[in-house]
């Protein structure tokens, strides 16, 4: 059964109905309490539901990752519920893990929309791009933890939105800085490049326009070598990357099989430059590596520092959340879910009916969004749901990820 999560922690309410799905999570109304930062105190939310959906992998592949980006995600409805909640009705999030199984995430996706969610917050790549014809028939606003640049074009997939630069244009960002990088360490041929992916869509989403962009800037067809799920040892495909010749190692993978990558390279010999997209750059990754982390490169597009992020993470000091470390994770999905409300507030704010046509042109009016730096302000319009085309590369040093460019696009 599931219950009512208080804002003040998670105790379930005594009088809160449980019509959520067996398995789900739900988050709806809690205690008055004082938002993170010592902000002014507010009543909490009261009155008529506001459902969103939400599929999270707690227990798959991904669930590395997965798992902070839900607390934060659920983290934040219990901090907006303590503050208000929207215009005083409550969020109530009805989650529940799929372990990364497309098929699960369909059969969930239907019963939460059953349930009468009014937007959705998904996951992996694959699923997202398998529930596309259901979500635009639904008319289901979806904010997603995948950056395919397939998802980003409203003309075929209209009420899908990115929080975050698509998967293709942090690879080509990476792929200039390592260019610059190149260039500055006085080389004067090009470099070789390889891919190090997840075996899977996710895997592959950013690959084509990472070789198109390597290719006219003089660089070789970059190897692509796909990292078995639940391996153990990586040796035999870093072999292949050493056999190679590559210089530049760009990963895009979640922590676990980046981390295991990144040692075995070590003793291997190999000696190359790791560069990690999204899901691999972040604090587990140097929490798993340990000292072999060092000097790896990452594009980072939700930043844990600044205004925002201490918001995210003074409220999970204070609520005793433990997500391991993963500060930019739990970020993340903090920042994801306060955007998709942002859409559903607005709507609810003009007087408009709470609609998937209504909050998605909320969506699209968004503009300049401030996440409190977490990353660049976020805009969405009628024919662009790439809300964010920026972000910064960072390395790591002495066992932190620091900043080392300005904001960079792939344009």
């Amino acid at each position: 059964m599931s219950v009512l999560l208080a804002a003040c922690g998670g105790a379930p309410a005594a009088t809160a109905p449980t019509t959520a799905p067996a398995g789900a999570t739900t988050a709806p109304a809690g205690a008055t309490t004082a938002p993170a930062g010592g902000e002014t105190t507010t009543t909490a939310a009261s009155g008529e539901p506001i459902r969103i959906g939400a599929i999270f992998d707690l227990t798959g592949a991904t669930a590395d990752v997965s798992t902070p980006y839900s607390q934060g995600q659920k983290a934040y409805v219990e901090w907006k519920n303590a503050n208000g909640g929207i215009a005083g009705r409550p969020i109530e999030l009805l989650s529940q893990d799929y372990a990364y199984d497309v098929a699960k995430a369909e059969e969930l996706y239907t019963q939460f929309v059953g349930e009468g969610v009014v937007a959705f917050s998904g996951w992996g790549t694959g699923d997202t791009e398998a529930l596309r014809p259901k979500v635009t028939n639904d008319q289901m606003p979806f904010i997603s933890a995948s950056y395919s640049a397939e998802l980003a074009n409203p003309e075929n997939t209209p009420y899908n939105f990115l929080t975050a630069p698509t998967y293709s244009d942090q690879l080509v960002i990476a792929m200039k800085w390592a260019l610059e990088d190149w260039k500055a360490k006085g080389n004067t041929e090009a470099p070789k490049f390889a891919y190090l992916i997840n075996d899977s869509p996710f895997g592959r989403s950013p690959l084509l326009d990472g070789t198109e962009f390597a290719e006219a800037n003089g660089v070789a067809t970059p190897l692509e070598v796909p990292s078995p799920r639940g391996a153990t040892d990586l040796t035999p495909q870093l072999t292949q990357i050493k056999d190679s010749g590559a210089n530049y190692v760009f990963i895009q993978n979640v922590s676990s099989p980046a981390a295991l990558a990144i040692k075995n390279a070590r003793s291997l010999g190999l000696d190359v430059q790791f560069v990690c997209l999204n899901w691999c750059a972040n604090e587990l990754l140097v929490k798993l590596a340990g000292a072999d982390a060092e000097g790896v490169v990452g594009t980072i597009p939700f930043s844990p520092t600044g205004p925002g992020a201490e918001v995210a993470l003074n409220y999970a000091k204070e609520k005793g959340i433990d997500f391991g470390g993963a500060d930019s994770n739990f970020v993340q999905g903090w920042t994801a879910m306060e955007i998709l409300v942002a859409g559903i507030e607005k709507t609810v704010a003009d007087g408009k009916e709470l609609n998937g046509e209504n909050i998605k042109a909320s969506l699209e009016s968004l503009t300049g969004y401030d996440t409190g730096g977490v990353t660049q302000p976020i805009t969405f319009t009628a024919t662009d749901h790439a809300g964010s085309k920026a972000l910064r590369v960072f390395q790591i040093k002495d066992g932190k990820w620091e900043g080392i460019t300005d904001f960079m696009t792939a344009e």
